[in-house]
């Protein structure tokens, strides 16, 4: 989870107010964090924030929020938003690279060190959380003064731009940016398959950014700057104007003045960025159910006040207007989640007596299993429990076993994890090959989950490895399981390529193939790297688990 580190004076004279010490301590963790030690003769001060609170990951934010939570000043709080005739130009060409484009301008800031730290630990946090580690969106703050407008965004040819990168001083290429420079090194992945990379320009063609590798030495920002451009790219509309939401009002909290610019973007115009609330409603008998709360809906209010929010109560219904920077707000009970943080997690209290009571159990599916693995000890087996994780070769090629359509793994770490596995056999055969110099008998099964036309299937499979293994001693094993279960089969010849002609079968059951067994064929086995003759059944239990017939008596 994201740490934000910061100093109390300074956030202090950010909330407006001098709070004590020790009260911050006891109630910063009360809106959903967990304070990490803090010395209580030492300015510095280290909080670790859940994922679902982007706007809370700067200084600036988390004084935002704990003016409203101390009640020194409730209810959400509006920036001022003054328009400029700056123009930013989003190119067609940049579509099929990185398509999203969001920016701004913050005039008048007072840069210092501790503001400059902020921001570039801010901007790191986005990137990592809601950015997913730049793939999904990047960010970059530039000074403003350094450049002129207009901006254009667009995608150019690799050796088309040279400029100096950020922390250089001499001119590369992007293709020599990607290969040279430490952050083009670790984030070139996001641009592979690309024949064209984004850039951002200004009117004089001097650049600010190649997203989402790398900033221009030239847009530094430095504690002399006062004008600021921030610009944030990316693949998600929500997260990208989130996170520029987020930086704008961190700004503004230290005193710089937001302001928009012209995005062109096609056909459209529109200004960026909007920082206009978005409203909500719902029923107020509904949360306090929902949270099993006797709370009325001017208390509800009073919640939500305390979170940041403007609300209004009318009778059953409260109205309610989240900031643009709380991204985590998507559905009705985050909001419900809302007003019991701002009531107070301490103030719950004992539960209300006419809460209604349900009784847990067990899925049928998982109850069956259970029951299996009974089963399957009692006969003598060893539970093993393997990796979802196979591949094609071993899955289809050398078992012998039905090619389904696997789910691939778009970049595997290694040739041995490529998919999700479609059969049990495969994963029970690679430890009888790791365990083949273990003494003999050696009887192992497995319930477990597999993926069949992407939907997720449990099966039971189970294996003998000894030197006098016979289709009678597997047909007994399989059809023991099917009588437990009060399963009513019948047993067809298989052709599968897995068995020896003639030593291999197939469950049916209502006129569907439902499992197989059998002696396994010897060049299966050689192909696993195995040495002894085995003995398999294997067995889709799914289907059984949603009859009565399917319970074990």
């Amino acid at each position: 989870m994201p740490v934000i580190n910061f100093n109390y004076h300074d956030l202090c004279s950010l909330i407006g107010e001098e709070v004590p010490k020790k009260t911050l301590i006891e109630r910063i963790p009360m809106i959903g964090s967990d304070m990490h030690d803090t010395d209580g003769e030492e300015d510095d001060m280290s909080v670790e924030f859940f994922p679902d609170r982007p706007d809370l990951y700067n200084v600036e934010g988390l004084a935002r929020g704990l003016r409203a939570f101390l009640d020194i000043e409730p209810g959400m709080y509006e920036y001022d938003v003054e328009e400029t005739d700056i123009d930013v130009f989003v190119d067609e060409s940049v579509k099929d690279v990185r398509p999203i484009f969001r920016c701004a301008a913050v005039f008048d800031v007072e840069i210092d060190d501790t503001l400059l730290k902020s921001i570039m630990e801010a901007q790191e946090k986005l990137h990592i959380t809601i950015g997913r580690k730049r793939s999904k969106l990047a960010i970059g703050v530039h000074d403003l003064d350094k450049v002129t407008p207009p901006f254009t965004y667009k995608a150019v040819k690799p050796k088309d731009i040279r400029f100096v990168p950020l922390t250089k001083d001499e001119e590369w290429d992007l293709e020599e940016i990607l290969e040279k420079h430490e952050k083009g090194v670790g984030y070139r992945h996001l641009l592979d398959g690309y024949d064209r990379y984004p850039i951002i320009t200004d009117a004089n063609g001097e650049v600010l950014s190649f997203p989402p590798i790398i900033n221009g030495a030239l847009t530094t920002v430095t504690t002399e700057t006062r004008n600021l451009f921030i610009d944030v790219t990316g693949y998600d509309v929500k997260a990208v104007k989130g996170a520029l939401d987020i930086l704008c009002t961190a700004m503004a909290e230290r005193g710089g003045s937001i302001a928009t610019v012209i995005m062109h973007d096609g056909d459209e115009e529109y200004l960026s960025p909007d920082l206009s609330s978005n409203s909500w409603q719902y029923s107020a008998s509904k949360c306090a159910k929902f949270l099993g709360l006797p709370l009325t809906p001017e208390d509800q209010v009073m919640s939500l006040r305390r979170m940041g929010m403007d609300a209004l109560a009318e009778g059953d219904t409260v109205h309610v207007e989240v900031p643009c920077t709380r991204l985590d707000i998507m559905h009705e009970s985050d909001i419900f989640e809302d007003v019991a943080t701002g009531y107070g997690y301490e103030n719950f209290g004992k539960a209300e007596k006419n809460l209604s009571q349900t009784t847990g159990g067990l899925m049928p599916i998982t109850a069956l299993s259970d029951s299996l693995r009974d089963v399957m000890v009692g006969m003598g087996f060893t539970e093993v429990t393997t990796l979802t994780l196979s591949n094609e070769r071993e899955e289809y090629e050398i078992s012998g076993l039905p090619e389904l359509k696997p789910v691939t793994v778009m970049n595997p770490i290694t040739e041995d994890h490529t998919c999700l596995r479609s059969y049990l056999t495969p994963s029970l055969m690679r430890i009888f090959r790791r365990n083949k110099h273990r003494d003999l008998p050696q009887r192992i099964f497995e319930v477990g989950d597999v993926i069949v036309d992407a939907k997720r299937r449990r099966h039971l499979c189970a294996m003998v490895m000894h030197s006098k293994t016979s289709f009678t001693e597997i047909k007994s094993y399989t059809e023991a399981v099917l009588r437990e279960m009060g399963i009513e089969y019948t047993i067809a010849a298989s052709e599968y390529p897995t068995f020896i002609p003639g030593r291999g079968a197939e469950i049916v059951v209502n006129g569907k193939t439902v499992g197989f067994f059998g002696e396994m064929a010897p060049k299966v086995i050689t192909d696993f790297e195995i040495t002894h003759p085995i003995i398999m059944f294997e067995m889709d239990i799914s289907e059984f688990a949603d009859s009565r017939s399917g319970s074990i008596m």
